[in-house]
């Protein structure tokens, strides 16, 4: 896999680490959950063949650190880093970016804040619940997570924010233990440190975030949104479902669920490929 050049950029409250491989217009990458530059590195270099690829850790995650580590964390904020970064690496012209989960909501307001900075978006799986008609449950189950978290600690506000997200019914199979390559095993080891922050702040902050729908509508045909095959009945599915059709677009399907990345990584690369063309 090509190397990455690395770099650090000062923005408002934070210094992020990031990332840029091959040669080509620019292609900014925005991680999801406590995913940062480095959950990016199985389709990263494949990308890189065609694209100037540019990945970052989140403000507060891994080696993107806050001022203030007590920070509270917006949106509007995370979707502004993404912009520097974009001014910083394609200062000539637009550029396509995309997003999953949690960085897929940074895409979208990236989209409505800043369109000129942005040719194409491709958002994958955006947990936008304010935009479901059951969006009061939804609030009740992040408030749930924030007081558990607060009152028990992160395993149980872990469980109980996994089990909000899964379709009715299902159940939690048994995973067998591996023992994981030592890149691999490390990336692992920074996403743990980061659950803390993701569950107390992130998850409160972007969940209860409320996109510009009818600026949407207006930049629709440059946004393309996305879910996973086996993701059908989950939470963070509905949103862009739901969206697509309001917006008369097409819901592109990725391989995998709402991890499709780490799970079928060469395939979701190729998808990823595609809807960057489309």
């Amino acid at each position: 896999m090509t190397e990455p050049t690395v770099g650090s950029l000062r923005v408002d409250g934070a210094t992020l680490h990031y990332e840029v491989r091959g040669h080509g217009p620019l292609l900014l990458l925005i991680p999801g959950g406590t995913g940062g530059a480095a959950s990016f590195d199985p389709i990263a270099g494949e990308l890189a063949a065609e694209y100037t690829v540019a990945t970052y850790d989140p403000r507060g995650m891994s080696r993107s650190t806050l001022d203030d580590p007590g920070a509270g964390q917006c949106v509007a904020e995370h979707a502004d880093d993404a912009f520097r970064l974009l001014r910083l690496l394609s200062p000539g012209g637009p550029a396509r970016v995309f997003g999953c989960s949690s960085g897929a909501i940074a895409a979208v307001h990236l989209l409505t804040a800043r369109p000129a900075a942005v040719e194409r978006v491709v958002a994958h799986e955006p947990p936008m619940v304010e935009v479901l008609p059951d969006a009061p449950a939804h609030r009740a189950l992040v408030a749930r997570v924030t007081e558990t978290f607060r009152a028990e600690g992160l395993g149980p506000a872990m469980a109980a924010f996994s089990a909000g997200l899964k379709k009715a019914g299902a159940t939690d199979e048994p995973v067998a233990a591996v023992e994981l390559p030592p890149q691999a095993a490390a990336r692992a080891e920074r996403t743990m440190a980061d659950l803390p922050y993701f569950v107390g702040r992130i998850v409160p902050a972007f969940m209860s975030y409320v996109p510009d729908v009818h600026r949407l509508e207006a930049l629709s045909d440059r946004l393309v949104l996305a879910c996973g095959r086996d993701s059908r009945g989950e939470l963070p599915y509905r949103p862009a479902a739901l969206l697509a059709e309001r917006l008369g677009t097409e819901l592109r399907h990725f391989p995998g669920g709402h991890t499709g990345l780490s799970t079928h990584p060469a395939e979701f690369g190729e998808h990823l490929r595609e809807a960057l063309r489309a």
